[in-house]
């Protein structure tokens, strides 16, 4: 029997989302096209509660800057070639996906956090754990120091349900067809790309197989992207958690540079925005056109 990836993510009472607001997106392809695939965007979400909003100390407008705009759109087209897609609804500004769930700063709470609440790390040490206390530019978000308890609810209202969701996909997929490749996809500031146009994450070569590695990079290169592997990004909690090519899942983090398609101050899509996605379309049917089921075999 394959191992199942260890999760804490369920949605049990007390954990779930809040009514009638969708939290995470879903979209499977009919199931004689399902390809042993998912695509997954993390960073994406812009439903942004007011409530939340207005406990911070910035505009929606600059909390936008911190999300990885429009990527579900550079993807949402996924299901017509045979992938899964699992889209994030909810600001990454409020609740970051990509970290563990214990990534907190005991900083930003007004009262004690348990010590076993806690898994310190240096991205949570900066500000930007799973609960950020920054935003774009290295701001303060919050006007006031959060209560645990408030830490607490946005993981049950937003972060479990994300992880359930993605854990069930990646199960469900693997278990059908004994691999499954889980790719994260986000963007990056342009002038953190260094000169590259996507940036792939496999944690140096621990959470995926070499060759879904190489046939992702292949893929950018033949339409005409710069790549680099694993710097500066070499992936985060999706890839460290989910990457068990051992066991048959395979986990890469794609960065698409911001300035390919959109301009990062203002947040919107570049006008020639369109041919751009048409190449990600091009990625996306080629990658999925790939036979894995054999590619993937021990």
């Amino acid at each position: 029997m394959a191992t199942p990836i260890p999760t804490s993510f369920a949605t049990e009472a007390g954990q779930r989302p809040e009514p009638g607001r969708r939290v995470v997106r879903i979209g499977r392809p009919p199931e004689n096209l399902a390809r042993p695939l998912i695509l997954a965007s993390p960073h994406s979400g812009r439903d942004y509660d007011d409530e939340l909003s207005r406990s911070t100390r910035l505009p929606v407008e600059f909390l936008r800057r911190s999300e990885d705009a429009y990527v579900d759109q550079l993807i949402d087209f996924a299901p017509e070639y045979g992938a899964c897609l699992v889209c994030a609804e909810f600001p990454r500004v409020f609740v970051d996906v990509n970290r563990g769930p214990g990534e907190l700063d005991p900083g930003m709470f007004a009262d004690r956090v348990p010590d076993k609440e806690i898994a310190p790390s240096r991205r949570a040490a900066s500000g930007l754990g799973v609960i950020p206390r920054i935003g774009a530019e290295g701001r303060t978000l919050y006007r006031r120091r959060l209560r645990f308890a408030e830490a607490k609810n946005l993981l049950a209202r937003f972060y479990h349900p994300y992880h359930a969701a993605l854990h069930d996909e990646v199960m469900r997929l693997r278990d059908r067809f004994g691999s499954v490749i889980l790719v994260d996809m986000h963007s990056m500031p342009a002038l953190s790309g260094r000169g590259a146009d996507i940036v792939l994450g496999d944690r140096f070569g621990t959470s995926c197989r070499e060759a879904v590695s190489d046939t992702v990079e292949t893929l950018f290169q033949d339409l005409g992207f710069v790549t680099v592997r694993n710097n500066p990004y070499a992936g985060g909690f999706t890839t460290e958690h989910y990457g068990r090519p051992m066991e048959g899942v395979n986990v890469i983090q794609i960065e698409i540079n911001r300035g390919l398609y959109m301009d990062e101050n203002r947040v919107l899509l570049r006008p020639d925005h369109a041919d751009f996605i048409a190449k990600m379309r091009r990625f996306v049917s080629d990658l999925a056109g790939v036979d894995w089921v054999s590619r993937l075999q021990p």
